[in-house]
């Protein structure tokens, strides 16, 4: 190295001795900076707030339509039939139960006892009597249950003449021949069957005809006479004609309006006293004429 060369080279490291404060870099701002990140992050949390926030503001209605298009919130909604839809079958009415029609009204269904009960005690009637006349007793012919019409069922009570409480059932029919059946069941089982086939009505016979078997609903056994058993539930029923508009009964002293179905007359209640003298009947037009009295009816019998 020349002369020239080395003091050139000493006067460089002089000067860089010098200013060697003058040439390092300033401090980092730090506190400036931070407050400045600060500044930026909440600019971005607002414009993303203000995108959420327009988000929010579309209509539903554009989801919905689909990505592109130019629905409406209108056809958005509006629901579109699936070609792929199964269709609703049609349901098949089921078949209406054959058996026994019930009477007019509850009330001639007595002493709790329901139409299921009343059906099924008149099946056994029906089978009881059956039964007999494959054993060799008279064939009565009475027919099948679904052609009869239960028009009373009440509780029996049992006498001398035939112990034990039970139920009493009520049938007719009117094809192909009138038909009326009274049916005592016990314990589950048959116990009696009165019937009558044929019309009890003449050309003669009074608007209002009494049932000749009425007896054994409202009556005890000859053998109970003066001594029956009270409190005692009894009906009546008998046939009506056109002409009769309403009928009235009475017994014990009690009396009331009986039912009329689909051509019978039928009565019921509570007995609370001994009685010496039938049902009492009367009937009357649609004018409210009297037209049918039992004390004037010669046929009738009216004491007991």
């Amino acid at each position: 190295m020349s002369e020239e060369e080395r003091d050139f080279e000493e006067q460089l490291r002089e000067l860089l001795s010098e200013d060697a404060y003058t040439i390092r870099p300033s401090p980092v701002p730090y506190p400036q900076i931070r407050r400045q990140g600060v500044v930026e992050r909440r600019r971005r949390v607002a414009v993303a707030g203000a995108v959420l926030a327009t988000l929010a503001a579309v209509p539903v209605g554009a989801f919905a339509a689909g990505g592109g298009g130019t629905g409406t919130a209108d056809t958005a909604t509006t629901p579109t039939a699936s070609a792929s839809a199964t269709p609703t079958p049609t349901a098949t009415p089921s078949p209406t139960p054959r058996g026994p029609a019930g009477p007019a009204t509850a009330g001639q269904l007595r002493d709790g006892i329901t139409l299921e009960q009343a059906v099924e005690g008149l099946d056994k009637c029906l089978a009881w009597e059956q039964h007999n006349a494959a054993r060799g007793a008279r064939d009565l012919d009475l027919g099948k249950a679904d052609e009869y019409r239960i028009i009373l069922a009440l509780n029996s009570t049992g006498d001398l003449n035939s112990p034990g409480d039970g139920v009493f059932v009520v049938a007719v029919k009117e094809k192909p021949t009138q038909t009326q059946l009274i049916c005592n069941i016990k314990d589950g089982e048959v116990s009696g069957l009165n019937s009558s086939v044929g019309e009890d009505r003449q050309p003669d016979s009074p608007p209002v005809v009494p049932d000749m078997n009425g007896n054994k609903l409202y009556q005890q056994s000859f053998l109970n006479k003066g001594n029956w058993k009270l409190p005692f539930s009894w009906g009546f029923i008998g046939t009506v004609d056109p002409t009769v508009a309403k009928v009235t009964v009475s017994y014990g002293g009690v009396g009331g309006e009986a039912v009329l179905d689909h051509g019978w007359f039928v009565a019921s209640g509570t007995l609370t006293q001994q009685v010496t003298r039938n049902p009492h009947i009367k009937g009357y037009d649609k004018g409210g004429k009297l037209i049918y009295d039992s004390d004037d009816d010669k046929t009738y019998q009216q004491v007991q």
